[in-house]
């Protein structure tokens, strides 16, 4: 098994912006030491919960600060932007460090719908298969077919190797389209708690066209998950994101707050009810606790890797969980249990 990093730079109440970025580059530092395998930045905008709004520029930070983890983002939100630009940056990452980027596309906004026009007032959905086209012959350093208008343009600049293409997605639409490039694939877990996983993985294996890059399917989920100490501490921790999340349902999007804050909030009975249903399918607990679960979830989906999304009020907090997995999971720089 591999075991990942997703870090989306999440904000807490009482503390800036700018620290939860500099908290990320903290942990990257972490997981590089600890021998976790890749360390993916999200794309998220015009939310005061996650600073993490440029993928492209804090993987630079964490490329030129790490030494062995790959490195990339999880993932841009295409249809914002230009299909060569982003080849561009991302050759460009790949020139800090050399075959250690991870290029993971998706469609969805990242944001509101003003927002998102705010962006790219003349983004398309619908032009997204025909960008990640472009994206895999730009960032793959490969012309573009005859007849295309923009043959002869490349992205600089060039190298011995590339950056890696990811299919990001959380229903069918992202499975079809990575199975038909043959492209390895990332299922966002997390987002909706699971469900569509089976589907969306029976499609991108049945559907698999091998490719120039891939010979068979590959693919991958993020999940959300939490360690610590001992298990009455990570129900603790958990509490945070619980009221984050309470309050993501209603339209509310807020800083983490402290487990004391979470604890002595006034939560309504329906509010009660969510929490219980978040609590059922939890991967919180201590790190045997969490791997295990980890482990029997990757044998049911049967992939061989997944990527851990962790968020806490205290940034502390994380790294611990973080050192906890890797230590149960054997991880090579990391401490024994």
């Amino acid at each position: 098994m591999k075991w990942s990093v997703l870090d989306q730079s999440p904000t807490s109440a009482g503390s800036s912006e700018s620290a939860a970025i500099r908290h990320s580059l903290q942990l990257a530092q972490d997981c590089d030491r600890l021998g976790y395998e890749r360390y993916w930045l999200s794309e998220h905008h015009n939310l005061v919960s996650v600073a993490g709004t440029a993928p492209e520029v804090l993987a630079a930070a964490v490329a030129a600060t790490t030494h062995r983890i790959r490195v990339g983002s999880a993932g841009v939100m295409l249809p914002h932007y230009s299909a060569l630009k982003v080849a561009e940056q991302f050759r460009v990452l790949d020139a800090i460090a050399p075959g250690r980027i991870d290029l993971g596309v998706g469609r969805a906004p990242g944001s509101d719908g003003l927002t998102a026009r705010a962006l790219n007032a003349h983004s398309n959905v619908d032009d997204f298969p025909r960008q990640v086209q472009e994206l895999q012959l730009w960032a793959g350093g490969l012309p573009l077919p005859e007849s295309h208008p923009y043959r002869g343009i490349a992205a600089h600049p060039v190298g011995e190797t590339r950056p890696e293409l990811w299919i990001l997605g959380s229903s069918a639409y992202g499975a079809q389209l990575a199975a038909y490039l043959g492209l390895p694939y990332a299922f966002a877990y997390f987002f909706n708690d699971g469900a569509g996983v089976d589907d969306a993985l029976s499609l991108y294996r049945s559907l698999f066209r091998p490719s120039a890059v891939l010979d068979r399917p590959q693919a991958t989920i993020c999940v959300w998950a939490l360690a610590a100490d001992t298990a009455a501490e990570a129900a603790r921790l958990a509490t945070a994101r619980e009221h984050w999340r309470v309050g993501f349902e209603k339209g509310v999007r807020a800083p983490l707050i402290s487990p004391d804050a979470a604890a002595a909030y006034a939560y309504t009975p329906a509010e009660r009810a969510t929490i219980e249903r978040l609590r059922s399918d939890a991967l919180v607990g201590t790190a045997p606790q969490v791997a295990e679960r980890l482990r029997a979830l990757a044998a049911r989906l049967q992939i061989e890797e997944i990527v851990i999304n962790t968020w806490t009020f205290d940034p502390e907090a994380r790294r611990r969980s973080y050192t906890l997995l890797a230590g149960v999971f054997g991880l090579g720089g990391a401490p024994p249990p």
